[in-house]
């Protein structure tokens, strides 16, 4: 397993390391993912909009799928090494990038989880799969929440990897509007993407994490940058307004927490007191706490480990996920 995570880590340095502060157009048309991308048309707001995703087939199928959501400043490529590791197990591995981020287009709708969770029961429905094991990290645990909710006759097994809003962001984080997060996300570039993820999302940096910020910050280079920005803060008042916490006692699947005990996000932390970040945002605490919520879940947790297991802590992370699938 760990001589597996090393070769695909230098795979993703040579595809990845050539795209460093360089300019990426905000469908991510230039940045080739490790999988071949196909595309889905869905309706909102009267728009045909294209929503991107990978089917990737196993060589030796076990006749299951794995349906992966990827967290808010992502997109499809960061699951490489998961969707290699399941497929060499048989899985068939389906990976959209959510309508807005990554190769999708970055439509200006009203922007739900359950406008979301609806798309990708469409994708579904095309792909002819009955039945998947979800599994989301960070937003995508909210939104593999939302969907596992409306849709449960479709989910074998839920699987969340740092999700976020496992707190009630409302309750405790000053409200911005759109235009005010907006004008946030214009400032977005190189190196605040570069301190934001250094300082919330890994325990330690280590170059090989760069690719993850040059994906992140290349559209800021974009002409179009501006319907980026504008998305990204119609996506930011999403998760702020639209709690999952109250609901976990109605998930009725089984399910398993992916934690890493170091993690401490907070959507709109740089809004918050010193004394405030140290009373949200505590993963070691809310990790066993959501578990409790849930009817049928099991607990995993990482040590040394913040916001993205399945990167920091790969080798322990696939063994934890293969055990627990």
């Amino acid at each position: 397993m760990k001589r597996l995570v090393l070769i695909i880590a230098i795979a993703l340095l040579s595809t990845f390391n050539s795209l460093a502060q360089d300019s990426l157009s905000i469908n991510l048309s230039n940045l080739k993912y490790p999988y071949p991308v196909k595309f889905l048309t869905v309706k909102a707001g009267g728009q045909n909009i294209r929503m991107a995703y990978m089917d990737i087939a196993p060589p030796r199928p076990n006749g299951k799928t794995v349906m992966l959501f990827h967290g808010k400043n992502f997109g499809g490529y960061y699951w490489t090494t998961v969707i290699k590791a399941l497929n060499a197990r048989g899985y068939r591995v389906v990976v959209p990038d959510q309508v807005g981020f990554g190769k999708s287009d970055k439509a200006l709708i009203h922007y739900s989880f359950h406008l979301l969770a609806m798309f990708n029961k469409q994708l579904l429905d095309l792909l002819h799969i009955e039945k998947v094991t979800l599994m989301g990290h960070s937003m995508g645990g909210m939104l593999a929440t939302r969907f596992t909710l409306m849709y449960p006759n479709r989910v074998n097994k839920l699987l969340l990897e740092d999700p976020i809003g496992l707190e009630d962001y409302r309750t405790f984080v000053p409200y911005v509007t759109i235009d005010q997060e907006y004008q946030t996300e214009l400032k977005t570039n190189y190196q605040s993407v570069k301190k934001y993820y250094s300082e919330s999302y890994f325990t330690r940096w280590k170059p090989e994490y760069d690719y993850l910020v040059n994906i992140a910050a290349g559209p800021g280079k974009s002409r179009n940058f501006k319907r980026y920005a504008k998305v990204a803060a119609l996506t930011y008042t999403m998760i702020y307004e639209q709690p999952v916490c109250y609901e976990f006692d109605r998930i009725s699947v089984p399910a398993v927490l992916f934690m890493g005990k170091e993690d401490n996000t907070i959507i709109g932390k740089a809004l918050l007191t010193p004394q405030q970040k140290l009373m949200h945002g505590q993963y070691k605490l809310l990790g066993p706490q959501t578990a409790g919520e849930m009817r049928n879940c099991k607990l995993v947790e990482f040590g040394n480990c913040k916001h993205i297991p399945h990167i920091e802590v790969a080798g322990k992370f696939l063994e934890a996920l293969i055990k627990e699938i």
